[in-house]
């Protein structure tokens, strides 16, 4: 069965990539509304601003640049901003992966371009991210995008991304969790990994002081419990 979320379900999709990275990172910055800042966050707010323009169209030869385009999808109940979406002139039409655009002839090919401020990531949390970008651009334009690109500030480099079926499946079974956990109120346990010394929110989670404390914090749980019954 295809999700069609309403508008007012609509979530952030760039939190996708939290969900990714940590189930209750995403929690508490989307469900108890925390929100904290590294150095990491920092820095990529500033390497966006030369994407995120939202007066700035460039157009070449055969390339139209969009910059800061809105995004939806009822799909996946996620709403955002493209840092880039290029639209590549076509020739020919290719049947099902082309579109035409206001005051432009021809045929064009969209390729979402989403920038990062350091490398490519082990986790593939990037990627998902712009999976769910081409996947509301193509509920917007009606068709299929079949590849992305990653742009990193590190590296100066970008890295091709292919929507495979796997990385779409991915991808909206992490939207279906977030949807989940706003709808239940639901923030999981903390889980103490090599990923909580790159995490801005380490001091709210404090993943260290959880499991240190966890036989503590089950023996209060079983006393509330038991006078809770007696009452």
């Amino acid at each position: 069965m295809t999700e069609h979320y309403l508008d007012e379900d609509l979530l952030l999709l760039s939190g996708i990539q939290h969900m990714a990275f940590c189930e209750r990172q995403w929690a508490l910055i989307h469900v108890e509304q925390v929100w904290a800042e590294n150095v990491r966050t920092v820095e990529g707010k500033h390497f966006h601003e030369r994407a995120d323009d939202p007066f700035f169209d460039e157009s070449r030869k055969t390339v139209r640049i969009v910059r800061s385009m809105p995004l939806v999808s009822h799909r996946l109940g996620l709403r955002g901003v493209a840092d880039v979406v290029e639209f590549h002139h076509s020739k020919p039409e290719i049947s099902g992966e082309t579109c035409q655009l206001k005051d432009r002839e021809g045929w064009w090919r969209p390729l979402p371009v989403e920038y990062k401020r350091g490398k490519p990531k082990k986790d593939g949390r990037d990627a998902v991210q712009l999976c769910a970008q081409a996947v509301a651009l193509e509920e917007m334009l009606g068709l299929t995008i079949t590849s992305g690109c990653l742009f990193y500030g590190e590296t100066k480099r970008r890295e091709a991304v292919e929507f495979t079926p796997a990385l779409r499946q991915h991808t909206m079974e992490l939207s279906r969790k977030m949807h989940v956990l706003v709808r239940e109120g639901i923030t999981p346990k903390a889980k103490k990994g090599k990923r909580c010394a790159q995490c801005s929110l380490v001091d709210d989670c404090q993943p260290y002081w959880m499991l240190r404390h966890r036989p503590v914090a089950a023996y209060l749980a079983r006393m509330c419990s038991l006078e809770a019954d007696e009452q």
